[in-house]
């Protein structure tokens, strides 16, 4: 246990400090726990994961949030619906059998990982004056996707959450990383609810990969506070 505690730790500071700056820590602690832990099943796995990518998230999204004036209509609405399908999708991937859902979950980390790396623009310049409603109504139907994503599968939700809020709803990259850390942390609630309420955390790893994962979000909150937008390009 010992060796893969340690891996593992390391994976979630690696994760943690990606994650603050510009999300999809979880591209690289999935793999890492399904390949140092194979013998469980994925649900468990993907709860597993789940308690320290809220402990990052939460500490990163405290940080933002001493920089950036949030949009509460557009926040409130993204993270409730997504808050719900992430119940849900967390439901479904403990309904479906390991033979299945491991072969899924590589295909979307390599589709979600060359997606990321190939379309490094996207998500850079900003699309403005969008109306309230439709900018409300957009926030509704992206939580919801991403929110189902989050908890069926999840790597790279923080990402496609930043790309989101800049791209679609108009915010610069601080308030897009701020109101997606929040949104996030809605979504990893959710499925921590439905994980933890059936069995499927393994605490004995999660505790300290949260410990880890902390000190990672930590610095690199600190790091995307200085150098914002270059970040971006520069991780994607």
């Amino acid at each position: 246990m010992a060796t893969e505690l340690i891996l593992l730790c390391l994976v979630a500071f690696a994760a943690g400090f990606i994650d603050a700056i510009v999300g999809g820590g979880g591209l690289l602690q999935t793999p890492a726990i399904l390949l140092i832990l194979p013998h469980y099943p994925v649900a468990t796995l993907l709860g597993t994961t789940k308690i320290p990518s809220i402990a990052g998230t939460t500490l990163a999204a405290f940080k933002y949030a001493k920089q950036v004036k949030f949009n509460y209509q557009v926040l409130i609405t993204c993270a409730s619906t997504a808050f719900i399908s992430a119940f849900l999708g967390a439901f479904l991937v403990s309904r479906i059998d390991n033979s299945v859902i491991k072969p899924i979950i590589l295909v979307v980390l390599i589709l979600v990982a060359a997606y990321t790396y190939f379309n490094k623009q996207f998500g850079i310049h900003q699309e403005k004056n969008h109306a309230v409603k439709k900018q409300v109504l957009m926030s509704a139907v992206f939580g919801l996707v991403i929110g189902f994503y989050d908890g069926l599968i999840g790597p790279g939700t923080g990402a496609f959450l930043i790309l989101i809020f800049i791209a679609v709803l108009g915010f610069d990259f601080i308030g897009a990383s701020a109101h997606a850390k929040i949104v996030n942390m809605a979504t990893n609630l959710a499925a921590i609810l439905y994980f933890s309420s059936t069995g499927h955390i393994l605490f004995q790893y999660a505790i300290p990969m949260a410990v880890f994962n902390l000190f990672g979000a930590f610095f690199g909150t600190k790091l995307a506070l200085l150098k914002a937008i270059n970040l971006y390009a520069s991780f994607f």
